[in-house]
């Protein structure tokens, strides 16, 4: 894939699931679904990609460290340490570690069980 569209791999890149919530048990209507906590590190040069949307699986990031760019609509935006991106059913992006050292998020988004 060319940078408009990211890259095809998420190579030098690690997702832990921290924990998750079983929504059907908790809120009418939400069955299938859970609420999940992960953890992504990703190495300097890493590409979390290929391209691709939140239709249905909405999200919010926080940056424990380093520097993470999302790229979306064309625009690069950095962020880290610290609040990160929400991912809304308007997300189409792919994010990458542009920087010398290990960036790690945490990520919880709502998810359909497998």
């Amino acid at each position: 894939m060319d940078a408009e569209r990211g890259h095809s791999a998420a190579d030098g890149v690690r997702v832990e699931v921290l924990t998750a919530i079983d929504l059907g048990r908790e809120i009418p209507g939400m069955d299938g679904y859970q609420l999940r906590m992960r953890l992504v590190t990703m190495d300097p040069g890493a590409v979390f990609g290929p391209v691709h949307d939140h239709k249905g699986r909405p999200g919010t990031v926080y940056v424990l460290q380093g520097t993470i760019t999302d790229l979306r609509d064309g625009v690069a935006t950095e962020y880290g340490p610290g609040p990160g991106w929400p991912e809304d059913r308007t997300t189409v992006h792919w994010l990458e570690n542009r920087g010398a050292a290990p960036a790690v998020e945490i990520s919880v988004d709502v998810v359909k069980q497998a």
